[in-house]
């Protein structure tokens, strides 16, 4: 039987432009080869979590020009706490035990990497976000 940890690094994706190299931090490595790839895997889940939160939200998002709808995914992303707690257990409940315990070891500083992915990756998805 396969374990948790080898089930869970089976379904990530490659990501061949997340380089990874000995001079680089031990934060950028594990963005890079955690962060990175749960990102992407998460991406469809993430996209409708943000269309959930809009519609929470009165959608209001859809009557903005696109800079204002950017700008509200980086608030909202920033400033709901219990949003942001959700995005983040998302993320985290995707890793491994290993890579738990090297979270915990410096979780701020890899909160905000998790964090500025998440948010990356839904602006890059923009067009997805349509009323619907």
């Amino acid at each position: 039987m396969e374990t948790r940890d080898a089930a869970l690094a089976l379904l990530r994706p490659e990501i061949p432009s997340a380089k990874v190299t000995p001079m680089m931090s031990d934060e950028e490595y594990f963005q890079n080869t955690t962060l990175r790839p749960i990102a992407k895997l998460q991406n469809e889940l993430l996209i409708k979590v943000f269309k959930n939160y809009v519609r929470k939200h009165k959608n209001v998002f859809y009557n903005l020009p696109i800079q204002k709808r950017l700008e509200y995914v980086g608030n909202s992303i920033q400033k709901d706490m219990k949003f942001r707690n959700s995005l983040k257990g998302i993320m985290i409940g995707q890793f491994t035990i290993q890579e738990y315990e090297v979270y915990t070891e410096n979780s701020s500083a890899l909160n905000k990497r998790m964090m500025n992915l998440v948010k990356e990756r839904i602006k890059s998805n923009i067009q997805l976000l349509e009323y619907a």
